[in-house]
């Protein structure tokens, strides 16, 4: 399975931005689809992520409320959609796939997409 995120971009404070997530390969073995982030000087953090065909979701309680995650099966894609970004949001946002044959780690990474929020 290969990922590759867009969408990420400079903004200021209080802005929204729309994260895209694309699949290719072997999607038809997708369990789940999320994302992860990096700041500066921090370890990855999990953001948010959406059971391939039951839709559940999941999300980090420093975004509920403000981030929302969603897909399009027909077009192998997941979205995350931030608003009310505030500085602290400052990461590399990495898209990541679970797939059905090893459903405890993370094994498919997007290269990722920077997302920095000015004050």
């Amino acid at each position: 399975i290969q990922l590759v995120e867009s969408g990420g971009g400079l903004v200021q404070a209080g802005d929204s931005l729309r994260l895209s997530c694309a699949a290719s390969g072997r999607t038809f073995s997708i369990f789940l689809m999320g994302w992860w982030r990096q700041g500066p000087g921090k370890e990855r953090e999990f953001v948010s992520s959406i059971r391939w065909s039951e839709s559940l979701t999941f999300y980090a309680d420093y975004v509920k409320g403000r981030f929302s995650i969603s897909k399009d099966n027909a077009k192998n894609t997941v979205y995350l959609q931030m608003n009310t970004l505030e500085p602290e949001d400052t990461a590399v946002y990495y898209c990541g796939a679970i797939d059905i044959y090893n459903t405890e780690e993370w094994t498919y990474w997007g290269q990722g997409t920077q997302v920095t929020v000015s004050s």
